[in-house]
């Protein structure tokens, strides 16, 4: 069956439209995590992977699981070396989001704001 010239147009037309949509929808940005506030001393980040979040404020305390790289909290205490951290949302291996425990502060960081003259 040949389809005429406008018929033929309108029907590319409908394929590019629907192709176009689909490929809308795929690469929609999803959510995205929530970005660490940056004050200096208040949040900080964890610098590598694989770092324990403890209990208590040193190694003989036990671990309520892993943090990773980019994993971030607030800081409510701190005690010697170690830093205890309030997560600012759901840590890469699932720690719920507000939980709170103890990491080394070697292994994590704060930020440092961008001054411009």
């Amino acid at each position: 069956m040949q389809l005429r010239a406008p018929a033929r147009m309108a029907a590319t037309a409908v394929l590019a439209l629907s192709v176009t949509a689909g490929l809308a929808v795929t690469t929609a940005p999803t959510a995205r995590a929530a970005q660490m506030p940056c004050k200096p001393r208040v949040y900080y980040k964890i610098n590598t992977s694989g770092v324990n979040f403890r209990t208590g404020p040193s190694t003989s305390y036990a671990s309520k699981g892993l943090l990773y790289k980019g994993d971030w909290g607030k800081k409510i205490a701190t005690k010697g070396s170690w830093i205890k951290l309030r997560l600012g949302q759901k840590s890469r291996t699932g720690l719920a989001k507000n939980t709170t425990g103890w990491v080394a502060k070697k292994y994590a960081y704060d930020c440092v704001p961008l001054q411009l003259d």
